[in-house]
This record gives structure tokens, sequence and C-alpha cells, in this order.
């Protein structure tokens, strides 16, 4: 289950107890969560007992007003090298994937070879272990804006809403 905002940022007890939750209640099998080395010990609570976590670095929606709006990440040498440190920061927490969003394809291909765990690229190239394309993104569904990373092909919220 995606962890919502709020349930762990605010401390590593918390975010225990409502991962805890998650698992249980919400019957999920591992939960995700957004940032880098910043949660890496939340993160390793959590996996150190028995909970499988999914990092997620890059555009993280959930701090996209700290990042500037929805926006590509990772884009100059300085801002590369932190998420490659955020990924390895989340590998030795223990996670057992990564989610790299929204970041310019060979530096996500570099954070790919650079450690020993998959990730799942969104909107970051071909060089990720997996990949996801978004619906609503793909679609143009989301009215808010519209990713750089894909054509303008049409905007299916326009065409649903005008009639």
């Amino acid at each position: 289950g995606d962890m919502p905002f709020g349930s762990y940022e605010t401390s590593a007890k918390d975010a225990l107890r409502n991962a805890i939750r998650f698992i249980k209640e919400g019957n999920m099998e591992a939960i995700k969560l957004e940032g880098g080395t910043e949660m890496a010990k939340t993160i390793q609570q959590i996996t150190n007992i028995g909970i499988p976590v999914l990092g997620h670095i890059g555009l993280t929606p959930q701090r996209k007003s700290s990042l500037g709006g929805f926006r590509v990440q990772g884009k100059t040498a300085n801002k590369a090298i932190k998420l490659l440190d955020d990924a390895k920061a989340l590998q030795r927490a223990g996670c057992f994937a990564i989610v790299i969003e929204a970041i310019p394809g060979p530096v996500a291909a570099y954070i790919t070879e650079q450690i020993q765990i998959p990730t799942i690229g969104i909107g970051a190239g071909s060089g990720t272990s997996g990949q996801v394309l978004v619906q609503q993104d793909m679609l143009g569904i989301f009215d808010r804006f519209m990713f750089e990373i894909f054509p303008s092909r049409g905007n299916v919220l326009d065409l649903t809403s005008s009639r």
C-alpha cells in the first residue's frame, strides 16, 4: 500500500505503527513510501520487523510543492549525485525495490547500475529494471499539468467533459 502523506514523516514510531496497520488492516503485503536519505532510518525500522518497503525517489508527488511542482528531478550533477545517494541509502535500509520518477534517463540508468535492487521507472527512460506508465498521465486525464515526458496526443479529460 502507498502510505499517505503524514502517515510516516512525523516520527519513526508513527511510521512503524501505521505500516503495521497497513499490513494488518489493509491486507497489504508491502508498503511504499517517498523519500531518500532522510527516510532511511525509518525504513530500516520498518524492514527490521519484516515489513517489505518499496522506496520512491525523484519526483515524489506527496512533496511536489517543495520540489517546485511536477518537474523532472536530477537535472544537475549535484542533484543527480543526491539521487544516487538516496538510492544507496534506501537499499542499505532494506528496500526491496525503488520507484524512480521523473529523472533524466541517463541518471536513472546510472542509479540502476550502481545498486543491487530493482528500479521501477516512471518517466525515467528505458534504463531502469522495469517501467510504469501511469494511465492518467498518458491519457491527459489529470488537468493540472502534463508531464513533459509525454508528447501531446490529445486530452481525454477535454473530450469527456465537453459532452
